[in-house]
């Protein structure tokens, strides 16, 4: 009997441990899912805060003007940064890039100032610099205003196509996912039909024969989403060592979110296939039990 029991215990083990990796298995291919469509929409939005709007300024502005312009344009609900270039500055890098001041020549500064703006990542799209190419022109100061439109149009579509195959990826993956962990709850419960139509019979109820088994998903599901992690976390760390400069797009509130989902799904996900799989032994009649 002692030697039944031991065996019973181990082969429940055996099924506990093989759940558990599964599952961890199956968290860290969706947590990467889901750090990379966020780690995606970071990358979008710091790709067009990049990108530049130049703005060139009539000669006769002075640098004071310019820069109660730019305090002007910082007021605006669109503006992320704005870097005034004088053309002192222009004529400076020009110099040192010709090897010569053609002010010598001319008699006179040729160039003329402009400002770098770089738009918050929701305007900085076709149809918004439309109107703010217009808004900006209004200024009688500003003689132009000129933007990477095709660059713009390139990036976004890019971005966009990016993120609707991520999305499809990370659907796809949860049907896949949820498929696999109920499979492998469904199999841990097929070994222990018996125990679950022999407490049915002593009169049991249903919530009472549930609970043990619901908390021992719940807890294989905790143990494999810190295993998941656990894992994740130590790709991020290998990643940042290889290229530290990925923290731009890698913030705090993209691991936590992919660590708490993960968490969530690994909970959520075993608790529910648990769930339905003593449902399922729950409604069997005794034959029907040595038939599957």
């Amino acid at each position: 009997m002692t030697k039944k029991k031991k065996k019973t215990g181990n082969r429940y083990g055996l099924q506990a441990i093989t759940l558990c990796i599964s599952t961890a298995m199956v968290l860290i291919l969706l947590g990467m899912v889901v750090f990379s469509v966020l780690t995606a929409q970071n990358l979008s939005s710091y790709v067009k805060e990049n990108l530049t709007v130049t703005m060139m300024l009539s000669d006769d502005m002075t640098n004071p003007e310019a820069k109660q312009l730019t305090a002007d344009l910082y007021k605006l609900p669109y503006i992320n940064k704005v870097n005034f270039i004088s053309k002192e500055q222009v004529l400076k890098e020009q110099t040192a890039a010709m090897g010569t001041d053609p002010s010598e020549f001319i008699g006179t500064n040729p160039f003329v100032g402009s400002m770098e703006v770089q738009l918050k990542a929701d305007y900085a799209n076709s149809d918004s610099l439309k109107w703010i190419s217009k808004s900006l022109k209004a200024n009688k100061k500003v003689t132009d205003v000129t933007y990477p439109q095709d660059l713009m149009d390139s990036v976004n579509y890019n971005l966009q196509r990016i993120n609707i195959v991520l999305l499809a990826l990370a659907v796809l993956l949860t049907f896949v996912s949820f498929s696999l962990i109920s499979n492998t709850v469904r199999l841990g419960m097929y070994a222990r039909r018996f125990s679950i139509h022999t407490m049915k019979l002593v009169g049991a109820s249903w919530g009472f024969i549930r609970r043990p088994f619901l908390r021992n998903a719940m807890g294989l599901g905790f143990l494999a989403a810190v295993i998941a992690d656990c894992v994740l976390t130590g790709g991020i760390y290998a990643l940042y060592t290889y290229e530290p400069d990925v923290m731009v797009v890698l913030t705090w509130q993209v691991m936590a979110i992919t660590g708490g989902a993960v968490l969530l799904f690994g909970l959520l996900i075993t608790l529910f296939c648990a769930w339905l799989s003593v449902n399922k032994f729950l409604r069997m009649k005794a034959g029907d039990l040595y038939k599957i």
